[in-house]
């Protein structure tokens, strides 16, 4: 989702990469790889089924028609978007060992990759609001948080992700390249940024800027909403009402910190303690892990989902017995 600036190469011999080689994990034994491909695969089947179960409970259970679940069903169809750009390819490096991506391939990977994270970021700041409207203005929330306010909440989640993607994008991918191995499982920034060699000064302070002000901005909205919810929480006065109050954003909260605790460590951490194979361990943190521990969060942590889940599958096997 970031750039932070690595060393650009030095100035030699350019080349027009009409593809690119991602390194992935090729420096491992052939068994380990084979036991790499069957981990993710499992870990990517869970996602899918697991973000698609939550949009398809969300939807069809009339209990769940509530500003809350209609976040839920965006950041579970995000998550699914952000596993297609990234695991499918990284599964067939493994399989088939196709470490090959062309020019165009490697661009439109890494626009995906900014604009869904990039939209992750705020949707999980307007996730942070619609708990701050509904723990601290509970009587006024059905107005405040009507269908008409959601929608432009959960558009204005989604639209930063394209000038973010479409400037960065653009801009790395117009640099002439010195070499053409991506030493990394996808198309992200740094490690395409390495194989530039021209002057990359200017992109990397606009890299950097841009990286706080996406991170950051959404980061201060979420903290500035559980301020508050705290503060209105503490002034519950039975202990029962403060569960029942937590536990209605503990779920978020724990998504939220999955999320920018496994991106921080990955492009916050000082260059000299990170490496490149590092880097692709934590990378599998927020790139695969957190989408597949998203859905499985909220169906154990909430109520309201786990019943839904249960009155979704009486039904589907009520309606199977009428059709036997």
């Amino acid at each position: 989702m970031s750039i932070l600036s690595p060393t650009p190469m030095a100035q030699g011999n350019r080349t027009k990469a009409s593809e690119f080689i991602l390194m992935s994990f090729s420096s491992l034994p052939t068994e380990i790889q084979s036991l790499l491909f069957m981990t993710f695969l499992i870990i990517y089947l869970v996602t899918l089924m697991g973000n698609s179960l939550i949009i398809l409970v969300t939807l069809a259970d009339s209990m769940l028609q509530t500003p809350m679940y209609f976040f839920l069903r965006n950041l579970s169809f995000l998550e699914i978007c952000f596993n297609l750009v990234i695991v499918p390819k990284m599964l067939g490096t493994l399989l088939a060992q196709d470490t090959t991506i062309s020019f165009l391939g490697c661009a439109i990977q890494m626009y995906f990759f900014f604009f869904f994270g990039v939209a992750e970021c705020f949707l999980l700041a307007t996730m942070a609001y619609d708990r701050y409207v509904a723990i601290c203005n509970p009587l006024h929330y059905p107005i405040i948080m009507n269908q008409i306010t959601c929608a432009k909440l959960a558009a204005a989640s989604w639209f930063p992700g394209f000038p973010v993607a479409t400037v960065q994008t653009t801009w790395l991918f117009s640099f002439p390249f010195c070499d053409t191995k991506v030493n990394h499982f996808f198309c992200d920034s740094p490690p395409v940024l390495k194989l530039v060699c021209a002057d990359t000064a200017k992109f990397e302070i606009y890299a950097i800027v841009g990286t706080i002000l996406v991170v950051m901005t959404p980061c201060m909205l979420i903290l500035c909403s559980y301020t508050r919810i705290t503060t209105a929480i503490l002034k519950i006065p039975s202990a029962k009402g403060k569960r029942k109050a937590f536990s209605t954003c503990s779920s978020h909260l724990l998504v939220v910190s999955l999320f920018y605790v496994s991106s921080s460590l990955t492009y916050f951490r000082p260059k000299s303690n990170n490496s490149p194979e590092s880097k692709k361990l934590l990378s599998l943190s927020y790139t695969i892990l957190t989408p597949m521990l998203n859905p499985i969060i909220y169906s154990l942590r909430n109520n309201e989902v786990k019943n839904a889940l249960s009155r979704t599958f009486r039904k589907a096997i009520s309606l199977r017995n009428c059709i036997l």
